[in-house]
């Protein structure tokens, strides 16, 4: 018995020690295992009390305990003062100096097709058009019947319209918006609709979903004439310089007669026999367009021996490409972060 407190003020003396020298969270933990751990050396000595006699075991227990005790608050203590020092450092070192500028960050750019819808309204705009919006889903009545698209009509093929099961659809067009206005508003009218449409399709230069803008205008004593020096003046601002211009006959159930525009390419102008653009024919179709065909403005409500007009359409994405001379339509869909914060032209 009198060996055991000297042996014990041994353990404590470099118990002290060892502590004094921790410094890290990590070197506390090893002194902690070192004396007080399963194989550590006061629970080690602990274990040597069966040998002692019977009577001297229980002031033997009760002093390592004691010194058990003392290790364990003065780890306590070691570990506050270690975490707070640690913190403090922490802090210090990403301390932030509240007084120094902004260092400032990178701004997105404008979406291509979003910029050019935004120039093409202010474009038209000035010509004293106005924005018409209407839904996405659409019925049958105002994307096809009210359009002078009966039911035989190749339009309504599954393989090109999305259609849910309670008979509604996604529209196909932005078409529908130049009813729902013609009910509403009557005539005249100048009305300009930007919106996405859907139809089954997709590869380099289609995609299931697209943006298309259409224009309406109904007045009284419309020509084509007047149609045609609207779209020229619009693909002209567009694309800021004069372009020449032909037109097609074509057919479209909304309107009669039907035309599509073609301008001349404006990558070459004609005169690049391998331009990647035109294909070396010197022209690119950039719109559908034609005068109101009678049925559809009295689907609208409006009389066809008062009023006449002319409407048209063009695919967005379509004239994107050929502004911001891309090769690939899907790049304008991907999320394509470097281009979208750039703000250039992506060369694809």
């Amino acid at each position: 018995m009198t060996s055991i407190p000297s042996e014990l003020h041994t353990i404590e003396q470099d118990f002290a020690g060892q502590l004094s020298r921790a410094a890290t969270s990590e070197e506390l933990q090893q002194v902690k295992v070192a004396f007080l751990g399963k194989k550590g050396i006061l629970t080690s000595f602990l274990k040597k009390l069966g040998s002692l006699p019977p009577e001297e075991r229980p002031a033997a227990g009760e002093a390592v305990n004691s010194l058990r005790d003392l290790m364990e608050a003065r780890l306590a203590e070691g570990k506050k003062a270690i975490e707070e020092a640690e913190s403090a450092e922490e802090e210090r070192r990403n301390r932030i100096d509240v007084t120094l500028p902004a260092r400032g960050r990178e701004w997105g750019g404008i979406h291509p097709v979003a910029q050019l819808t935004q120039d093409v309204v202010e474009i038209l705009a000035g010509l004293g058009f106005s924005v018409a919006l209407g839904p996405e889903i659409e019925d049958d009545f105002h994307n096809f019947e009210a359009l002078n698209i009966p039911a035989s009509h190749p339009a309504r093929d599954m393989q090109d319209t999305f259609y849910f099961p309670d008979g509604k659809l996604l529209r196909t067009h932005t078409s529908p918006v130049q009813v729902r206005s013609m009910l509403k508003y009557g005539a005249p009218i100048r009305i300009v609709c930007p919106g996405k449409v859907y139809r089954r399709d997709s590869d380099p230069t289609h995609s299931p979903m697209f943006n298309q803008l259409e224009g309406l205008l109904v007045e009284k004593d419309i020509s084509v004439a007047d149609m045609k020096g609207c779209l020229e003046a619009l693909m002209a601002a567009i694309f800021a310089r004069p372009l020449k211009a032909r037109y097609r006959a074509s057919y479209f159930p909304f309107t009669e007669p039907s035309l599509e525009l073609d301008i001349e390419c404006v990558e070459c102008s004609g005169k690049n026999p391998s331009c990647r653009i035109c294909k070396g024919t010197g022209w690119l179709e950039v719109a559908g367009l034609g005068m109101v065909h009678p049925n559809v403005l009295r689907y609208g409500g409006i009389d066809p021996d008062v009023y006449n007009g002319f409407a048209w359409g063009i695919g967005l994405d379509r004239i994107a490409m050929l502004k911001y001379r891309l090769t690939d339509l899907r790049v304008l869909f991907e999320g394509n972060v470097p281009y979208l914060l750039s703000g250039r032209t992506l060369s694809c």
